[in-house]
Parts: structure tokens; C-alpha cells; sequence
């Protein structure tokens, strides 16, 4: 509509200022119906992050006391974790026989993650591992979880741990740098 209005104007008035303008346009046009096109071919046949994000959320509601998590299995492991620059991640509880399981499942992760705080501790977020070694035994590639790529962690590493693969789903706490983002700003070890 706006171009053909355009076009009309630029007919009456021979104008190259006008011309210049309705290729413009045509151009910002045509760059908005592929902008489009590829966000939909992006997201075919994928797992969206929020459906993700709440897929996680359902599967961990339960752990929201962590008194909970440790009757399930899940330990703290090394204390809170603070970020190199900014943010945080909390304290892990990780479930050690779902670390040497070699299984990655939304349902189930390996580690639920806590946010110390006055009267307790807040569930976050939780975080998908696998041990690369026996990963790498069974798979070709790395784990990749409802379409989010894992990050290597090569060894040594700042938690004493083997080379693993890793993937955080901050499901309780936004992250403003995204969902899958390691360290997040919201987070803090404070009040530990």
C-alpha cells in the first residue's frame, strides 16, 4: 500500500529525490519479508528456548525446597559459584549418578542450581552435564539438548573436573544476557 502511494506521488512529480526514496523503500521491504522468512526456517522443527525454559520448570518444580533435592539424590558441590567478571551461577546440587549416567534428559538434570539468600536457598536454574570421555565413547558429536548446543569445558578447569559438556537453563531466574548464558547477572553469592 505505502509503495503504491509512493509510486503515484512519484509519478506526478518526476522527481528524483522521490525515486530514490521508493527504491529505499522497495529495498527495506524486501529485506523485512527475508528477515521473516528466515526467522520462520530457524525456528522448523525446533524447540523454541521458552518452551525449553518451561519444560525445565515443570520438570523441576519439585526441587523448589531444596530440602527436596537431597532427598532425590542432588549434593552441593564446591559452594557458590561467582562469575570471573559479573553475576554468578549459585551453589550446584548435583546428582553424581546422573553425571555418570552418559544420558542427557530435559526431565532430569544433573545439576539443580541455588541462589543463597536470607532465609534459605532459591532455586534458579539447573544445568545439563556430561562427562566428554564417555560421551564422546557413545556419540560423534556433542549433546545438544531441544536444539541449545552444550559448551566444552576442557580440563583443568576452575571446579577440578574432567573435560565435560555443559548446558545452564536458568528456568527460575531471568537471565538478562538469555536463558543458556553460564554466568548470570541476576544471581548473586552474597548471602551465602
Amino acid at each position: 500500500m505505502i509503495t503504491k502511494v509512493f509510486t503515484l506521488i512519484c509519478q506526478s512529480t518526476k522527481s528524483i529525490l522521490c525515486l530514490g526514496l521508493l527504491s529505499g523503500l522497495a529495498a527495506v521491504v524486501a529485506l523485512h519479508a527475508q528477515t521473516n522468512s528466515a526467522v520462520s526456517a530457524c525456528d522448523h522443527g525446533q524447540t523454541s528456548p521458552a518452551k525449553l525454559v518451561q519444560a525445565v520448570r515443570e520438570a523441576t518444580q519439585q526441587y523448589v525446597d531444596v530440602n527436596a533435592a537431597s532427598a532425590a539424590g542432588y549434593a552441593p558441590f564446591l559452594g557458590c559459584f561467582s562469575g570471573p567478571d559479573e553475576g554468578a551461577m549459585g551453589i550446584h546440587y548435583v546428582n553424581s549418578d546422573l553425571v555418570g549416567g552418559g544420558e542427557i534428559d530435559a526431565k532430569h538434570p544433573q545439576a539443580l542450581i541455588y541462589e543463597p539468600s536470607g532465609d534459605g536457598r532459591r532455586l534458579v536454574g539447573v544445568e545439563y552435564i556430561a562427562l566428554a570421555a564417555p560421551w564422546l565413547a557413545k556419540n560423534s558429536t556433542p549433546p545438544i539438548l531441544e536444539g541449545q548446543s552444550f559448551q566444552f569445558i576442557d580440563t583443568p578447569n576452575r571446579y577440578g573436573l574432567p573435560a565435560l559438556f555443559e548446558l545452564h537453563v536458568w528456568a527460575w531466574r531471568d537471565n538478562p544476557h538469555g536463558a543458556f548464558v553460564d554466568w548470570n547477572t541476576h544471581v548473586t553469592c552474597e548471602k551465602e
